[in-house]
């Protein structure tokens, strides 16, 4: 990554998010300019017949930190990403960020995750460790999320708490690391396939990466209402040293 601040694309995929997208783009253009973060937002819609490629592109044509790619059909959030990530190492980012359209991750939130990632080769934005949650989800709909996850942990062998959360920011050394024309899962397994490869393709001579899970209370799995709240993120880092000033997760590296 560069001495001088990070570059940073948020990757936000798109369909049917006309009634969003606007009030996203507006809401990260403040926090970048609040915060002095040198940031861009990339959408990838997938052919969206609500409109909401036309919104993008007339965001684009008038803010250069706007980008947009169109994709012809729906074709699942892992190859939207992927097209994504590609895009942004393409041009240059330094921290590249997932993150959903529906305000299920608050815009608030990014400068933490991208603090995080000064110590850390992946951030992670995370349901289930000490503090996290999520609201507005009934008994079977948390225990099935909950029991996914930790069958997922069980049969991957990862230390990772929550494993379908789609509020990360990777480092580019990380992306650049990964064979992403591998990457097969186009659903939500994505997310799940993306935190084991990182796991297991670090890109520093020791093979072992450094860690930050910001623990947040909305990160969905399924697709939540458009009312849902946003979230509310507190931290928990997990680093090859204990971090300075943090609770620190399971996830352990040495250094």
């Amino acid at each position: 990554m560069s001495a001088a601040a990070p570059v940073v694309w948020v990757c936000v995929p798109t369909y049917d998010e006309a009634d969003n997208l606007e009030r996203m783009a507006g809401a990260l253009a403040h926090v970048f300019a609040r915060e002095g973060i040198d940031g861009h937002l990339l959408v990838i819609d997938d052919g969206s017949p609500d409109g909401t490629g036309a919104i993008a592109d007339r965001l684009a044509a008038a803010d250069p930190r706007v980008h947009v790619l169109h994709r012809a059909a729906k074709g699942g959030i892992g190859p939207a990403y992927r097209a994504g990530f590609r895009a942004a190492l393409a041009a240059g980012a330094d921290l590249i960020m997932e993150m959903d359209c529906d305000f299920s991750h608050d815009p608030d939130d990014v400068p933490r995750l991208i603090a995080a990632a000064a110590d850390a080769d992946l951030v992670l934005g995370s349901r289930y460790v000490p503090g996290g949650g999520v609201s507005d989800w009934g008994l079977v709909r948390r225990a099935i999320s909950r029991g996914g996850c930790l069958y997922a942990r069980l049969v991957l062998g990862v230390p990772v708490e929550d494993l379908t959360g789609g509020f990360k920011c990777f480092r580019r050394e990380v992306l650049a690391a990964l064979p992403l024309d591998e990457v097969s899962a186009r659903g939500y397994g994505f997310q799940i396939e993306m935190t084991y490869r990182a796991l297991s393709r670090c890109p520093s001579p020791s093979a072992t990466a450094r860690w930050a899970a910001p623990r947040c209370r909305a990160a969905s799995f399924w697709r939540p209402p458009r009312s849902s709240p946003a979230c509310a993120c507190g931290w928990a880092a997990a680093a090859g040293a204990a971090p300075r000033g943090r609770a620190v997760h399971q996830i352990r590296r040495a250094p």
